[in-house]
């Protein structure tokens, strides 16, 4: 097949793909049209059965909670797969750390240090708030899960690998992940034990809607996903990481 060729079935492609998406959207409601009735239902139930005031995650951790689930260990899957492949194409990783070091201390400018210097600190505790406080405001684990690997990003930036490796090693970062997706699904497992639907809400709910203590379950699985996340992305960022200096010090061989 020629490159001509290749590059005309693509744009046939694209465009009967642009063409189907742009035919769905027509049929949308216009902004500040949502004809319900779901989310009305939602918005006046919500509250009072769960005493959680953040309504997206007590949609997420309890309405459709088992679809939640299943998003969660994509995730989980999407990491496990690329650390088994990359681990398995890197041919010596130790022979890459003395290397790597060097690679990222050259390449990382003053003012770059700086900022993540300065933001390291503050990015951990924004990424702990949002994950720990679903039940009381728009935020929950899937978003503090992303802000607290970008602490760890930050620190890779700031041109230290050594740090970067010292603060995630792969057994921790392996761990935390699994406890993160298990705890998940353990929550669900005890409802069941207890008699109860898969991931029903079975914890007291508080008695005041909005407080840090409120929910039940709700904060309790954000609070593994928010973990599960983090290190996720920590170990894809990690391993993509190791790859790319190893394929540069082998380059350099």
């Amino acid at each position: 097949m020629t490159p001509g060729l290749r590059r005309g079935l693509f744009l046939a492609g694209l465009a009967g793909f642009l063409a189907f998406y742009l035919w769905g959207l027509t049929g949308l409601p216009g902004f500040g049209h949502y004809p319900g009735p779901y989310g009305f239902i939602i918005n006046s139930i919500a509250v009072g059965q769960t005493k959680a005031t953040g309504v997206v995650s007590a949609v997420n951790f309890e309405y459709r909670g088992f679809d939640t689930v299943g998003e969660e260990f994509i995730l989980f899957a999407a990491a496990t797969g690329i650390a088994t492949v990359l681990r398995h194409l890197r041919a010596d990783e130790d022979e890459t750390d003395s290397d790597g070091a060097a690679v990222l201390g050259e390449g990382a400018s003053d003012t770059v240090r700086l900022a993540a210097l300065l933001f390291t600190g503050p990015t951990v505790l924004l990424g702990w708030y949002l994950a720990s406080h679903a039940q009381t405001s728009p935020s929950g684990g899937f978003q503090g899960g992303v802000v607290l690997a970008t602490a760890f990003v930050l620190v890779y930036l700031g041109g230290d690998l050594v740090t970067f490796r010292r603060i995630s090693p792969n057994d921790l970062v392996d761990s935390a992940g699994a406890v993160g997706a298990g705890g998940f699904a353990a929550v669900g497992l005890t409802a069941l034990a207890l008699g109860l639907p898969y991931l029903d809400n079975f914890l007291p709910l508080g008695a005041k809607p909005g407080a840090v203590s409120s929910s039940g379950t709700i904060a309790l699985i954000s609070f593994f996903v928010g973990i599960e996340v983090a290190a996720a992305f920590v170990l894809i960022t990690s391993e993509f990481v190791r790859q790319t200096l190893a394929a540069s010090a082998r380059s350099g061989a």
